[in-house]
């Protein structure tokens, strides 16, 4: 096998995805919830032997235990990223650059990766990330709010009379599942519309949003700007990353 072959591990709140990448291109790829941390390995066993792993975890101590554990258990050394200063092109805007996620560290870099031009690199999970990114890789910060579903389970969690239901999106809901629905789906996409000004009058007008997330696909075509969906952008920075040592 390779020394360039990597166990890529992104664990976020509500699933891990995990990948193989092996000379510029993956060989294998899939996902578990997080909360079923501890069987990842089970989940690995038909996937192509890596050399090394390396990890974004913003899923907490009990789920980083199980991603060593793992890596102890298959004889590969785990390397799990923080944000840096600067990194691949990317230079990043918080005061402390250790506080920034290394999941949206990691998700600039392959945004930044995908071409030129000022963009918005957005994940929507449970939660929505909203980073502005310039052309020349400077991160100038961003925005986080509750996702779609997080915003309707705080609804149903938090009010006496709504309730959870299935809805669907309109302009002008006729009932409370597609007023719920509706306004989960408008808050996301205003979100972006707002950092999308803020770019803006800054003289850094975002010409794309480059989208990822399992919610991706809900607040999709609401988006004011056009968008390019990466189903596994944070997958794909971790393994520029490690291709980078």
């Amino acid at each position: 096998m390779s020394d360039t072959s990597f166990l890529v591990l992104d664990a976020g709140n509500s699933r891990i995805k995990w990948g193989v990448h092996e000379a510029g291109s993956w060989r294998a790829n899939g996902f578990i919830a997080t909360s079923n941390a501890a069987s990842l390995g089970a989940a690995l066993a038909a996937a192509p032997r890596a050399t090394s792993a390396i990890a974004s975890n913003v899923a907490g101590a009990d789920v980083a235990k199980a991603l060593a554990g793992l890596c102890s258990k298959l004889g590969i050394p785990l390397r799990v990223i923080r944000a840096e200063a600067t990194q691949l092109g990317v230079t990043n805007g918080y005061k402390e650059a250790s506080q920034l996620g290394s999941d949206r560290w990691a998700a600039l870099i392959a945004a930044h990766h995908t071409g030129p031009g000022h963009k918005l690199v957005v994940t929507a999970g449970t939660a929505l990330t909203i980073d502005a990114l310039t052309g020349k890789g400077e991160f100038l910060g961003g925005l986080i709010v509750a996702g779609p579903a997080l915003m309707r389970r705080a609804l149903d969690h938090g009010t006496a009379a709504l309730r959870l239901a299935e809805g669907s999106f309109h302009d002008f809901p006729g009932n409370t599942p597609d007023a719920i629905t509706s306004g989960s789906i408008q808050a996301c996409a205003g979100a972006v519309r707002r950092m999308q000004e803020a770019m803006t009058a800054r003289g850094m007008a975002p010409d794309r949003v480059i989208l990822s997330g399992g919610a991706a696909g809900e607040i999709a075509g609401h988006l004011p700007l056009r968008h390019d969906i990466h189903e596994n952008l944070v997958l794909d920075g971790l393994a520029l990353i490690a291709r980078a040592g």
